[in-house]
C-alpha cells in the first residue's frame, strides 16, 4: 500500500479570515428561509466578533440599496428588506458575496 503525505493537505487549506467568517454567517441569517419569508433578520454580534470586521460588515450592509438598519437595544441590529421583484435578484449583494470563499474542505 502506498505510504499517504499526510502534510499536503495541511499545506493546501487556506483558512477563512475573522472576516469571511462574520460574512458567511450574516449571509447565512439573511438567506435563511424564515428570514426570507418574513423579510426581516436580527443579527447580534458575538464576543468573538473584533470592531473591525463587524463594521466593515455593517458598512457593507449599509450601503445596500433596498435595507433598513435599525440598532437594536441589545447592541445587534434588525435588517429589513422589501419583497424583491425579478429585476432585483439580479443585483445581489455583491460585497458580501465577495467575503464568501469556497469550502475549505
Amino acid at each position: 500500500m502506498a505510504k499517504q503525505n499526510k502534510t499536503a493537505p495541511k499545506q493546501q487549506r487556506q483558512g477563512m479570515t475573522d472576516l469571511e467568517r462574520l460574512g458567511l454567517r450574516v449571509s447565512n441569517m439573511i438567506n435563511h428561509p424564515k428570514a426570507q419569508e418574513q423579510r426581516w433578520v436580527a443579527i447580534h454580534r458575538l464576543d468573538t466578533d473584533r470592531d473591525e470586521e463587524w463594521n466593515e460588515i455593517m458598512r457593507v450592509i449599509g450601503e445596500t440599496d433596498g435595507l433598513e438598519i435599525t440598532q437594536l437595544e441589545d447592541g445587534g441590529v434588525k435588517i429589513e428588506w422589501e419583497l424583491e421583484t425579478d429585476d432585483d435578484r439580479e443585483a445581489p449583494i455583491e460585497e458580501l458575496e465577495a467575503l464568501e470563499e469556497e469550502a475549505p474542505f
